[in-house]
This record gives C-alpha cells, structure tokens and sequence, in this order.
C-alpha cells in the first residue's frame, strides 16, 4: 500500500512537471494586455522592407512607421492596438513603392504572422497572411451582460405580475393566507376602512423623464469607469459617434425638459420674476463654482490644483446653458391653450407663441455658425474642423479644432484639457477642450429642444399631451443605483441632474 502511494506521488510530480514544461513552450513571446495583439513580419525577400500602418479611423493621416525587417528569412514582432481597424502598408527600402497592402481588425490576445515573399504564379512580391493563436472572444463578457440583464427584466416585470394575481386569486387568499384580514369574509370590512382613510396627495411626476434620466446616469457612470476597454463605450477620437458621446447631449436636453417643468410649477405658485431671475443666477454661479473645484482638486496640492489649472468644464458648460434657458423662461413664460381653440397656426403654434425664444437660439446657432466657418486662423485654413497633428496628411499639425480650439487658446492658454481624445490618434501637440466657448453655444441650442419638449407637452390643457409624451419615451420610473463614490465628472452630472434639476413637480 505505502508503495502504491508513492508510485501515485511519483507520477503526479512527472504530470506536473510535463505541464510546467508545455506550459512554458506554449506561452513563449511577449505578453499581451488588453487590446493588444501580437503581429510578426517574415521577410522572404533579398531586401529590407519598411512597414507603415495607419488607423481607418483616423481622418487622411500620415502613415507611421511600424517596423523594419531585414531580408534573407529574418523577422520582426511588433505589439499592435486592436481596439480599431489598421492599414498596413509594406514599402522596400531602397524604392518608393508598395509591395503590399491591407486593412484589418485583429482580435485581441491573437497572434498573427505576415510573411512577405515572391509569389510563384506572377513573380511579384506578395504578403500571406497566418495565424499562429487564436485571438480571445472579446465580446462574450458584452453577451454574458446583456442575458444577465435580460434575465433580471424578465423577473422584475414577472414578479409584480405574478404577485398580483396571488394576491387578487379567492383561491390563493383561501388557501395559503390564514390571517383574518386576508380571508374572504374580511373583505367588506377592508375595503370600508380603505374608504375612511385619508388619501395625500402627492405630486405627479413625468415618469418618462425620471425613466431617462436613471438610464442616462447608468451609462455614465459605465462609461467613466472605462466601458469594459470596449472603444464603443469610449469617445470617439475626433470624428465618428460612440455611446460615450451620447451621455453630455442627454443630459443637456434633461435639463431643458427639467427646467420647463420647474419654472412651470414656480410659477404656478406665484414666484416673481425678479425671484425667478435671483435664484437662477444664484443657482448658476454655485454650479460653475463647484466645476471649478471638482476639476482642479488635487490630494497632493490641496483644495485647488493651480499647477494643472482648467477652466472650461462640463459643470460649467451645463451651468451656462441651464442659465441661458432660465432666463428665457423668465421673461417669456409659458402659455395654455384650451383645447376648444382651433387657429390656422396651431401646426406650428409653438413657433408662434414662443417665437422670442426661437429668435435668440437662431441668433446663438447663427452666431457659432459664422465664428466657426468665417473666423481667420492664423496658418490654418478658414473653417477648419479637423483634429490637426497628423491628420489631413500633416498639412495643420497646430490647427486642432479650428476656430473652436484657437479661440479657447487664446482665452485659457494653458489653463484647459490636456489630454484630449484625439491626442493619441491623431499625435496633436495643442491642447484642446472639448467643453469649450463654442461649443457651449451648441449646447444651449441642444437645450432648447429640450425645453421644446417640455413646453409642447403642457402648452395644451387636459391629459392628452401628458400621456402621449409618457407613451413616447417610456411609461415606466425606476430609481438608479449608484455607488457613493463617484469621480469629478460623475458627480458633476449627479449634482446637476437630481440636485438641481430632478424632482421637479408638475
């Protein structure tokens, strides 16, 4: 017996060793992070070749250089980004031309061989292409998230239904409950007492509106905290749309609608002009405070960091917008119309009524419009739009943003974002704010179709406005949790949303 188990002890070591061993041969080459996958390059040829690449995704941008293979079987390995589709190009070193060219997206974890040779049927250098490990699913955790939240819809939409019908089913109150004031003789007296009860009431909210709102506050703070690595849950680098860009214009026009049924309801109460207008300013200059100290805290250098000072910020952008809105709704408030007037303009009586309103967003929209496509730029073209560095071939490496950017340059200098998206794509060297002087405009125009909204849905008395809006974007509410430690840009848009514009009664 003492023999077999050394025997069995024996063999387990051998069957560890042998894995260790094969582990080790498996896993030889560099190691990979997330999104990252390895590419190597044989070259076949009797002479070196260069090897360039370039993102699809950036706009016209100069080829950079990857790699150099030296000829007569050698190799090179490089780590290459998979997060967006690549174009490689294969140049010899001694002549300006292309061997070889190609676009693809390689998975992440993969490893993948190029081997460039001559070809035997034409007697022209070609590239073959090669696996040597199959790339991960990276995509199964987005799978495995979307059954799991499927699952849990599912049961939160099931449970309430099934518990109604126990509790309304005669049989189930027979049966199961054993309690007096379930059983069926007890009904009359129930339902008596429920008559003598007072009722309050309470305040109707727009559940659409709440329902957006919790969905918008999900996907923020999914996005700050990375999304995954997944570059869809990331901002785009300059051009293009991902989710990531979606979160700051549904805020925007949240506010719009919020502030369309807060003013409505200060109103109603009474609230003066004058108080309306002091509280608004009040409420805006503790907004683009708090921006300010949110962006610029520091551990290291205390309550503000003045070395690594910015001033735009998107607490500050919203604060402007939500001030350009409520002073529009201050001095043009909202009008009801009964539904028994019929006018040649109720079409478009929301133009009319409250054409003001429209005037000024027209004003701002044609404002933003002129700066940016007429503003001369010094040794940039008028009415540039693009990201500079190495896009457009290299011909503007210092115009990133055009006009937008130059002029947040000028006003800020350094004192803005560092590290904009487009900094790694694109290799820009300016610094560039995406929560700039004009695009702050285009945010108050977004706003006001917000407030459009808001406006058109109580502009008529009577429910048929309200449950048409409530039909269109959701009729249910529900309450978004969230963990209580947020980041700055997080809790700029949780302050802003449910401090200062949520719960607003209608």
């Amino acid at each position: 017996m003492k023999e077999l188990r050394i025997l069995l002890q024996t063999s387990f070591t051998l069957l560890i060793l042998a894995g260790s061993s094969s582990g080790q041969y498996v896993s030889s080459g560099p190691s990979l992070r997330m999104d990252q996958a390895l590419l190597t390059f044989h070259n076949q040829l009797k002479e070196e070749v260069q090897v360039f690449y370039t993102s699809d995704h950036c706009y016209e941008c100069v080829y950079q250089h990857l790699a150099s293979v030296k000829p007569n079987n050698n190799n090179a390995s490089v780590v290459i980004s998979t997060k967006l589709t690549l174009t490689v190009r294969v140049e010899p070193q001694t002549r300006n031309s292309t061997l070889c060219r190609w676009s693809q997206e390689y998975g992440e974890g993969g490893h993948y061989s190029v081997w460039i040779k001559m070809s035997e049927a034409t007697g022209d250098p070609s590239c073959a292409h090669t696996v040597a490990k199959r790339p991960n699913n990276a995509y199964l955790p987005l799978v495995v998230s979307a059954l799991s939240l499927a699952i849990i819809t599912l049961l939160v939409v099931a449970a309430p239904y099934i518990y109604r019908r126990r509790r309304t089913s005669t049989f189930f109150k027979t049966i199961c409950c054993q309690c007096t004031q379930y059983s069926v003789d007890n009904d009359g007296a129930d339902s008596s007492e429920a008559e003598h009860k007072p009722t309050e009431a309470k305040p109707t909210r727009l559940r659409s509106l709440d329902t957006f709102r919790g969905f918008a506050l999900t996907v923020m703070v999914f996005v700050n905290y990375g999304g995954g690595g997944y570059w869809f849950f990331q901002h785009a680098p300059w051009n293009g749309l991902t989710v990531a860009d979606l979160v700051m214009p549904w805020f925007v026009f949240i506010i719009g609608t919020s502030v369309v049924l807060a003013f409505r309801s200060m109103q109603r109460r009474g609230v003066s002009r004058l108080q309306l207008l002091r509280k608004s300013t009040w409420r805006t200059a503790v907004l683009l405070l708090l921006g300010f100290c949110f962006l610029n805290y520091s551990p290291r250098d205390g309550p503000l960091s003045w070395s690594w000072l910015r001033v735009p910020g998107v607490l500050q952008r919203l604060g402007f917008t939500y001030f350009v809105l409520s002073q529009l709704q201050t001095f043009w408030r909202q009008r009801e119309i009964p539904l028994t007037s019929h006018h040649w303009w109720n079409p478009i009586q929301d133009v009319i009524l409250y054409w003001p309103q429209w005037l000024i967003i027209i004003l701002l929209e044609t404002l933003w419009l002129c700066i940016t496509f007429q503003m001369p730029v010094p040794h940039c073209p008028t009415g540039y739009l693009g990201a500079g560095g190495i896009g457009d071939n290299g011909l503007y490496p210092n115009c990133t943003g055009g006009a937008a950017g130059h002029i947040d340059r000028l006003m800020f200098g350094d004192n803005m974002y560092r590290y904009p998206t487009c900094k790694e794509l694109y290799q820009t060297t300016q610094p560039f704010d995406p929560e700039g002087v004009l695009g702050t405009i285009n945010s108050s125009s977004w706003d006001s179709w917000g407030c459009r909204l808001g406006t058109s849905s109580f502009s008529t008395r009577g429910e048929t406005s309200r449950s048409s809006v409530d039909f269109s974007c959701g009729p249910s509410s529900w309450e978004s949790p969230l963990p209580s430690f947020l980041s700055a840009h997080e809790t700029e848009d949780l302050y802003l949303s449910i401090k200062t514009f949520g719960r607003c009664p209608m």
